[in-house]
């Protein structure tokens, strides 16, 4: 029972390791989960043994470790975008796991003394941990970690159809679990539009934001096993063009700051710019210019996908 516990307490330093490794930023998009044509094998590296305190044997005492992962338990091996790590199970001085070996690619052929590891492949924000046992005598045979993984390619519009510029919008992907603080664990920040995002099976918490200033919308989106979801999430807002004018289509009268308010006299947002422009989502506001020592006003409304300029009329 107390190796167990042990054993389980390690698998998690491993995963929380690699984690840490990994940066909470939009994957690169990739070809598609259908693999290509081929085998990509990967170089044998040298052998490592975990006990760092015995001399080398003479005599290379090493086995040919190979390892495969597929995204599914009866899927095809995975040739492409896959990180192995190997690490020891002997936590360092810093309490954690020493790196034996890593590397890029499709399956892969590692070289290791007799001895304990921990084996981790991880494909984007995927990953799979098993423990590893190279025996002194026999052949090791061949080693397959199941990620359990699929994709999702996020997206958006406004209105019923209108794209949103890209520069605009912005992802955040979230667990779907509500921690204690209340707040959900954050998987990835920032992720564009139309780039594949790799993750582990299950549900994940979507916040998209058009714009830097109220139009948010959230959803829950499934990641499912070996298939690739795209998600277009339909945004309520708008692009509204601020403008103080001394005649309707005139120019923009410089030197002028700008307040925003909702319906409920909130402010939303605040520029000081001859011609601000942002993005609202649906809703009644009031737009409120403030040009020398005079303040006008007026009153708007926002409906989605229907980008408009409010102008102001500056009187005597």
């Amino acid at each position: 029972m107390i190796r167990h516990s042990r054993a389980a307490r390690l698998l998690f330093v491993v995963a929380a390791t690699l984690f840490a490794m990994t940066s909470a930023r939009g994957e690169d998009a990739f070809q598609s989960f259908k693999q290509l044509n081929g085998t990509t094998k990967m170089p044998k590296l040298n052998a490592f043994s975990p006990n760092f305190s015995q001399t080398a044997p003479s005599r290379s005492t090493s086995k040919s470790v190979a390892l495969e992962a597929k995204l599914t338990s009866d899927g095809e091996p995975m040739q492409q975008g896959l990180s192995w790590r190997v690490f020891s199970p002997i936590p360092g001085s810093d309490g954690k796991l020493p790196l034996l070996a890593s590397v890029e690619g499709g399956s892969a052929d590692f070289q290791l003394e007799p001895g304990d590891y921990f084996v981790n492949v991880s494909f984007g924000r995927a990953g799979a941990t098993k423990k590893l046992s190279v025996p002194r005598e026999g052949e090791v045979e061949k080693q397959v970690l199941v990620l359990d993984a699929g994709g999702i390619l996020l997206n958006a519009v406004s209105g019923s159809d209108t794209r949103i510029p890209a520069k605009e919008l912005k992802f955040d992907v979230y667990s779907a679990e509500v921690q204690a603080d209340g707040e959900r664990g954050l998987v990835l920040e920032d992720v564009k539009p139309d780039t594949i995002v790799r993750l582990n099976t299950g549900t994940y918490h979507i916040v998209s934001e058009y714009g830097s200033v109220n139009a948010v919308v959230r959803a829950d989106i499934k990641v499912e096993a070996g298939k690739l979801t795209e998600a277009t999430i339909q945004h309520r807002a708008a692009q509204i063009n601020l403008k103080l004018v001394s005649e309707a289509g005139g120019e923009a009268i410089a030197d002028t700051a700008w307040s925003v308010l909702a319906s409920s006299g909130d402010i939303v947002a605040e520029s000081v710019s001859a011609f601000p422009v942002m993005v609202l989502a649906e809703g009644e506001y009031t737009a409120i210019a403030r040009n020398k020592d005079k303040i006008y006003q007026k009153d708007f409304t926002v409906s989605a996908g229907q980008n408009v300029d409010v102008e102001l009329l500056l009187t005597k």
